[in-house]
């Protein structure tokens, strides 16, 4: 694949990429004009960026802990760019938790007018281009990272640049009720991460109920948690028996892949493109241990 050429598997709708197996630009045009309802809960993130983990928190947290095996996901949880079932999302029951990776340019209109909550995950871009690169290997389309980093650069990915897509919606954070959150924060300290998003929620749960979430929204319970971790639900999209959709859970791998001067160049570029955006970053692990 040469560097600047955009994968097959990829279409262009208005500036900004999709997969081709999992929707179509007939019904990228209806999301402008979804309904959103005031109890929705939009949980926006790049691409590799913790939507399986957020996903399950959020589910862990509606449940209050008590996820016993029987609850139908499917009723509660749906991915707006990936409606491959054609499910009708208008019959789905309050409170809907939406699952997207949408620049915020292409949302629905309510979510503009304060309708509904919008939590945003970021991650900081180096470990999201690397777990694109193994999630790659994963489904069987290998890559040069070399390549991939290019592409990653100029946003010939899923969901375009990582930089717009975070640059996207922090700028625009005051026309929505949103919450914004780091992967990493996640990862440092994943209890108070749980009350941030049930104060944000308005949802009470007793000191127990969110040791529990916790507990089970912890990295290596999801590892074996085959309703939390979704390995069959996102095989199943890929004609897979399953996929490895969570690997290390951990920040900084990023180091383990790329160059020096890679990593050098990649510099650069996020300086560029965030130098107005005051959010923080965090790199490696040693960050939030040196902190503790």
């Amino acid at each position: 694949m040469a560097a600047m050429e955009t994968p097959s598997f990829l279409f262009n709708f208005k500036g900004c990429y999709f997969a081709s197996d999992f929707i179509t630009p007939e019904y990228l045009e209806t999301i402008e004009d979804f309904e959103v309802r005031d109890s929705d809960i939009f949980v926006v993130t790049y691409p590799k960026s913790g939507t399986v983990w957020i996903r399950n928190i959020m589910l862990l947290i509606m449940y209050e802990g008590q996820r016993n095996g029987t609850e139908n996901y499917t009723n509660q949880v749906l991915a707006i760019d990936y409606n491959i079932t054609n499910k009708d999302f208008t019959q789905l029951p309050s409170p809907r938790i939406i699952t997207a990776h949408l620049p915020y340019d292409l949302v629905p209109k309510g979510l503009k007018n304060k309708k509904g909550k919008v939590i945003y995950v970021y991650r900081n871009p180096k470990d999201a281009m690397v777990s694109l690169f193994y999630y790659f290997k994963e489904l069987g389309l290998p890559e040069d990272l070399e390549h991939l980093m290019q592409r990653f650069f100029t946003g010939k990915v899923l969901s375009n640049s990582i930089f717009d897509h975070v640059k996207g919606w922090y700028t625009h954070k005051d026309n929505l009720n949103i919450l914004i959150i780091s992967y990493e924060e996640m990862i440092k300290d994943l209890r108070g991460v749980v009350l941030k998003i049930c104060d944000f929620l308005g949802k009470q749960l007793s000191s127990q109920e969110v040791d529990k979430v916790a507990k089970m929204a912890s990295f290596k319970y999801m590892k074996t948690d085959t309703r939390g971790n979704c390995e069959a639900e996102i095989g199943q999209l890929f004609k897979k028996e399953k996929v490895n959709h969570l690997r290390k859970g951990t920040i900084g791998d990023w180091k383990n892949v790329m160059t020096v001067s890679q990593s050098e160049r990649f510099d650069k570029v996020f300086q560029e493109k965030m130098k107005d955006v005051p959010l923080k970053f965090i790199w490696d692990i040693k960050e939030i241990q040196d902190h503790d």
